[in-house]
């Protein structure tokens, strides 16, 4: 040791007091400080969570807002959202627990004051959830001075939410036999309707199961291994049987949807890829959407979803889809619609309305300053920013601002809207796209949205003749924004059987979802159901008539 360091420590020893109550007293003020110390960092810990969970709160918000004030934007956008309400998530629960910990560190000293966070709102719990009551003994006579004579002044009630783990029941359905003594006829009961025939589970475990395979993205075998784990051990096989009976036993429904989704006058259309397995590998096939959705022009009829699938993405397929419908089709450039769009087809031609959508995606993606500095920033290879590709954003954004303001009206008044205030627009980004064209190459990117755009300009310009075409085809890709949630959880179709029973339950449930009703609780009191109801009142049991039974019974 050296002569500075011992001198060090006989300078910090010869600090200490000598007799042992001063020594017993430094210490206590040590450990004060000490706590102090603790608890002031605890505070600032806490208010730097709760400060960085307040900004992602407000980036999330304002993302929000800037999504709904200037449209729906590409999907990056929509995955961009996901990622910042789960960061918004992680940072809620850092404050949460920061400011547990200041508390508790608060607690040990008397000076320091802990730092007290706004919690989150918090809504008032449904009316419709049941009450348990839970009452607090008093005490029988007064702590301070032992009377028995208590009053009642009043309660504190204290809310809670909790839940009760899923629970499983067995119900024994019997049967009683009778013989008459005169005649000796033996009577029964008949047996009451079972959804499958010589079937064993009840509607509400159907429904429970279809929704988890097709709604929640949960394949049988998690769903079987959850079942185990809870006690009730039950088979991948015997799990899929049911599936099977299932779906044959809603066919009546889903008949009842595509009859109502081809009785309409516009629909969008779009399609998406859906892996399928084959031998040693996977397939890419398609799966195919068309949506009914009559709400932006006020339209009576109610929204409506139709899947369909295919091995392949042959324009055969939508032909054959749309074989007996005539109307307007909003979808995108793809080649295989082009024969529903003769003049000379039976029943009757299609008209083609453009997606500005699309249009506006081929553009954007030419004037992503952002994105172009995120990846910079990441070192990838970022691509050519075009100052005209961002003006015609710009041109399309003016015109997605005036629809915003007609959504909801009735055709005629969109119409009126349109001529005055759309057309001409339209007519200004004509003309500029045809002379920004002149002046590239044919092979540029920014010629080839633009050629997007021209070559199709009748089916753009549709909607300044028509007040039910909407802009986009939106509604469309959000209806088949379900298939892509799912396939990284259950990868691929099992055969091209899977595919076709996975378009039928997709139709269902996310017609429910279109119509507001919960998907799962429809498909029950559908199963309980459907048997007793004859053909002509089927009807009533579409999402969009639907009334759970015990609201039924009561009007």
């Amino acid at each position: 040791m050296s002569d500075d360091s011992f001198g060090f420590v006989v300078t910090a020893i010869s600090a200490l007091p000598n007799d042992m109550e001063a020594l017993l007293a430094f210490t206590a003020a040590a450990v004060l400080r000490a706590d102090e110390a603790e608890a002031k960092l605890a505070n600032a810990n806490a208010r730097e969570s709760a400060n960085a969970a307040l900004i992602a709160h407000l980036k999330l918000q304002i993302a929000k807002l800037k999504r709904e004030q200037y449209g729906a934007s590409a999907e990056r956008t929509r995955r961009l959202l996901d990622q910042m309400e789960l960061q918004f998530e992680e940072l809620e629960a850092d404050a949460s627990e920061d400011a547990l910990v200041a508390e508790a560190a608060a607690e040990k000293t008397a000076s320091v004051r802990s730092f007290e966070r706004k919690p989150p709102v918090k809504k008032p719990f449904p009316e419709h959830l049941p009450r348990e009551r839970v009452v607090v003994p008093s005490p029988c006579s007064c702590p301070a001075c032992g009377s028995d004579r208590l009053s009642k002044l009043g309660e504190d009630v204290i809310s809670t939410l909790e839940v009760i783990p899923r629970q499983w029941k067995v119900i024994e359905t019997v049967r009683e036999k009778f013989s008459c003594r005169d005649c000796e006829k033996i009577t029964q009961p008949a047996a009451p309707f079972h959804v499958v025939p010589r079937g064993w589970a009840g509607p509400s475990f159907l429904a429970m199961l279809l929704f988890e395979k097709y709604g929640q993205h949960q394949p049988l075998n998690r769903q079987a291994g959850r079942f185990a784990r809870e006690g009730v051990p039950l088979s991948i096989s015997t799990l899929a049987d049911q599936v099977g009976a299932a779906t044959l036993a809603l066919m009546p429904i889903y008949r009842l949807i595509e009859a109502h989704v081809l009785g309409a006058e516009r629909l969008h259309g779009d399609d998406t890829t859906m892996p399928v397995m084959a031998k040693s590998k996977t397939d890419t096939a398609r799966l195919w959407v068309y949506v009914r959705d009559d709400r932006p022009f006020a339209g009576a009829d109610l929204p409506a979803v139709l899947f369909h699938y295919s091995r392949d993405r042959r324009g055969e397929h939508p032909r054959a889809h749309l074989a007996t419908w005539s109307g307007i089709l909003q979808a995108d450039a793809y080649g295989g619609y082009n024969e529903l769009y003769a003049a000379w087809r039976q029943p009757g031609p299609v008209l083609e309305a453009g997606c500005f959508a699309h249009a506006r995606r081929k553009f954007f993606e030419l004037a992503d300053v952002e994105g172009a500095a995120r990846k910079k920033s990441r070192g990838e290879r970022t691509g050519t920013i075009y100052p005209i590709a961002l003006e015609a954003v710009q041109k399309l954004d003016a015109i997605f601002e005036i629809e915003r303001g007609i959504n909801g009206r009735s055709p005629a008044e969109r119409l009126d809207t349109r001529r005055e205030h759309s057309a001409p627009l339209m007519d200004d980004l004509h003309n500029w796209l045809q002379t920004q064209l002149a002046k590239l190459s044919r092979n540029h990117d920014l010629a080839k949205a633009i050629n997007y755009m021209l070559r199709r300009w009748p089916a753009f310009t549709l909607f300044l003749d028509d007040g039910r075409v909407c802009l986009s085809n939106n509604a469309a890709e959000r209806a088949l924004r379900c298939v892509p949630l799912g396939r990284k959880a259950w990868l691929f179709c099992g055969s091209d059987r899977g595919g076709d029973r996975a378009a039928f339950l997709y139709t269902l449930i996310q017609t429910a979802r279109l119509n507001d009703v919960d998907p799962q609780a429809w498909l029950a009191d559908v199963l309980a159901r459907i048997a007793e109801r004859p053909a002509s009142r089927l009807e009533e049991l579409l999402p969009w008539h639907w009334q759970p039974r015990q609201a039924a019974l009561a009007a």
